[in-house]
């Protein structure tokens, strides 16, 4: 008897030590699994609040809750007017259609998570909705800063170069298709392995990882620092360069019927690459900055201010491409019954001067459809002027009444 009661303790305790053996290692097993995991707990899911303050974090909502209202507010505007006036559906316009296009997609698919993740003081949508965020955000800034460059190109060569044919829509179309290409050809690669998207700044955003040491993202940001910011820039400042020069070349010649033009170009130019300059060369040096620099050169509050100022963009665009234009200015105020006076047809009540710098007593004759090409860019149409044999000529389209337009000779 008693050698069967110790059996029976032997055989009850080795059964506790294997219940103990396997509790254990369960034991272990969640331990590190919990361990593995708390990195991409602590990254994603439970941003520290230590990148920036509580209070500025409310004042990074604010801004960035004012530019995504506003965005929305005046991008959609311009849908309506699009929608709403058939005179401003030129093929130079297609490309201010684009710009307004992917500006309000930036400040609805991503500025209102940032804005909402700025509340909270931490990024919300975890891993993958931070991967959408930079993609989305990198992607539609690409496109808005691509056809920015275009629509200079086409500014440039619409006022320095005289056309015999007529525009047509298949060179703005294939533009405006080819700035998609080009920013997905930029923006895909970090999605397969090409550099990565993560947070950035505060930490209610995302972007390409700037921090993240290694060849292969070095060498993904020079590219995207020289393909998609130094060439835009490089573009415009050639484009509007050349243009202002030519501009005072007919104000010299001209005085008094171009001064006002030229100065309403200038204007225009410095405006408009002033504001260019502003919203993202802050955002691309502190970018360069974070990438090759020492780490922690660039404070939380460093990387927040330029990417503010990056998604301003949105809000300006609009009002220099848009409302600084006279025949989307007129169609704004008929929308909102402004300008009683208006008619629907704006272009019909718009009359346009368009001056022509002839070469060596080479007249460039302008069709209808030129001109009415010319006045949607909003300027003066030049050719190259030069010291040798210059004649200038103008060629005012008038108010078209029930007739039909007057013909102009020069």
């Amino acid at each position: 008897m008693p050698g069967a009661a110790a059996e029976v303790y032997s055989l009850h305790r080795a059964r506790l030590r294997e219940r103990q053996h396997v509790m254990f290692s369960e034991v272990s097993d969640v331990n590190l699994t919990s361990n593995a995991s708390a990195p991409l707990e602590q990254d994603w899911s439970d941003t520290p609040h230590a990148r920036l303050s509580r209070g500025g974090h409310r004042v990074v909502s604010v801004f960035l809750g004012s530019i995504m209202v506003l965005g929305l507010l005046n991008n959609l505007l311009v849908l309506v007017l699009f929608c709403r006036f058939k005179t401003l559906r030129t093929p130079v316009n297609m490309l201010l259609l684009n710009i307004s296009v992917s500006d309000m997609l930036v400040c609805a698919c991503g500025t209102t998570l940032s804005f909402a993740s700025s509340l909270r003081s931490r990024w919300l949508y975890g891993r993958h909705g931070c991967m959408w965020y930079g993609f989305i955000n990198s992607c539609f800034g690409i496109v808005s800063l691509v056809s920015l460059a275009v629509l200079s190109y086409d500014r440039y060569s619409t006022l320095m170069v005289c056309n015999k044919r007529s525009p047509d829509f298949r060179k703005p179309l294939l533009a405006v298709g080819g700035s998609w290409l080009y920013s997905l050809f930029w923006t895909v690669p970090p999605l397969l392995g090409w550099s990565s998207y993560g947070l950035e700044g505060a930490g209610t955003s995302c972007s390409v990882s700037w921090t993240e040491n290694s060849s292969s993202s070095h060498s993904y940001i020079i590219c995207l620092f020289i393909f998609c910011l130094g060439i835009p820039v490089l573009v415009m400042v050639y484009c509007y360069g050349r243009l202002l020069y030519a501009v005072k070349q007919v104000g010299r010649i001209r005085r008094t019927a171009a001064r006002r033009r030229e100065f309403h170009i200038l204007f225009m130019v410095v405006t408009t690459v002033v504001c260019y300059l502003l919203c993202w060369m802050p955002y691309g040096v502190v970018a360069m900055m974070a990438t090759f620099g020492r780490p922690g050169v660039v404070s939380p509050v460093a990387s927040v201010v330029p990417s503010i100022l990056a998604k301003s963009s949105t809000v300006i665009n609009p009002v220099i491409y848009i409302l600084m234009n006279k025949q989307f200015y007129r169609c704004f105020l008929i929308l909102f019954h402004c300008e009683h006076q208006l008619t629907e047809d704006v272009h019909s009540s718009m009359p346009s001067k368009t001056t022509v710098v002839h070469l060596n007593r080479r007249v460039c004759h302008i069709s209808p459809a030129a001109t009415e090409h010319t006045a949607a860019a909003g300027s003066t149409l030049l050719t190259r002027p030069d010291t040798a044999d210059m004649e200038i000529s103008s060629a005012v389209s008038d108010r078209a009444d029930a007739v039909g337009p007057r013909e102009v000779s020069s």
